[in-house]
């Protein structure tokens, strides 16, 4: 049973942290006006502004916390 507890904190910590890394990588872009490349759902690459993505990533935040909450 704690190994169980154990791999549940870890999973929920490298899941923080890389959404904090996701989150550093995305403002520090967009206070350099950058773009980064995503890939779309139908698998293609494209282009995007750090502050759209920023843009969109924090109304996904707000709506995902709605939900939780």
């Amino acid at each position: 049973m704690q190994q169980n507890e154990e791999i549940r904190e870890l999973s929920y910590k490298l899941h923080w942290g890389l959404e904090l890394a996701e989150q550093r990588l995305l403002e520090e872009t967009a206070a350099r006006n950058g773009s980064l490349c995503v890939a779309t759902p139908d698998g293609r690459i494209i282009s995007v502004s750090a502050k759209e993505l920023l843009r969109d990533r924090e109304i996904n935040t707000s709506i995902r916390q709605i939900v939780i909450d």
